[in-house]
């Protein structure tokens, strides 16, 4: 019994390895790509290229995941989309795909060097004069940028998601959206004692959203996890 509890044992720990690294199973993962309206050139390239070259390629959003944010902004039409975590630039330009005649996007990276390969990508766009790119923090940056927000996306330091939502909630319309990425945290928020710092933090924010009354949410189980927040 004893060896069979061991064996047991192993299994959950393998399990939790692979679950956290991968929480959408590949075959499911390509049976939706398939399933889903392809990239365009551009979106195509960039997520090649990001792939092949940077060091923390996973945090791109990716074919589905950008054609849901695609989706979204078609749907709301917006005037005024913040982002919050450019990266490579690729979910920028998906989003600003559904923007209104006269629309802008704001989009806020930390780190230059990412910022100028975003910066390279947006001029390649036909949104180019539609993308406005910010560098530096975006606690600091946001609140100089005094704009009423149709659609908010949170994809940046994961440790700051409360206090970034705190900040912008009262800046986005009635009806309007703030996106979430990576609330599942790579399966992490799903074990029985949560130890990682983002984890942690992740946790934190998905409870504060829980009991924020004023919006109405739904967690969505795309990629690492897309949380859908409408403002009442």
């Amino acid at each position: 019994m004893a060896f069979l509890d061991v064996i047991i044992g192993w299994c959950r720990i393998i399990f939790a390895k692979i679950y956290s690294m991968e929480m959408i199973h590949p075959l499911v993962q390509a049976y939706a790509e398939k399933f889903t309206s392809p990239e365009d050139e551009l979106l195509y390239n960039i997520n090649v290229q990001t792939q092949q070259s940077h060091p923390q390629a996973h945090m791109l959003s990716g074919h589905v995941q950008g054609k849901l944010l695609e989706a979204f902004s078609h749907l709301l039409q917006p005037k005024r989309i913040l982002e919050i975590g450019t990266f490579t630039g690729y979910s920028a330009i998906c989003l600003s795909k559904g923007l209104a005649i006269g629309g802008q996007l704001h989009t806020i990276e930390l780190r230059q060097e990412d910022a100028n390969t975003a910066r390279r990508n947006f001029n390649l766009s036909d949104a180019k004069d539609k993308i406005f790119l910010h560098v530096g923090n975006a606690l600091d940056i946001i609140t100089d940028l005094k704009e009423t927000w149709d659609i908010v996306f949170i994809d940046a330091d994961k440790v700051n998601y409360t206090e970034y939502y705190k900040l912008v909630l009262p800046m986005v319309r009635r009806g309007g959206v703030i996106l979430a990425d990576n609330v599942l945290f790579h399966g992490e928020v799903l074990e029985s004692e949560i130890k990682g710092k983002n984890a942690k933090a992740i946790q934190a924010f998905n409870e504060y959203v829980q009991q924020d009354h004023s919006t109405e949410k739904v967690l969505l189980t795309v990629r690492d996890g897309l949380l859908l927040i409408i403002k009442k």
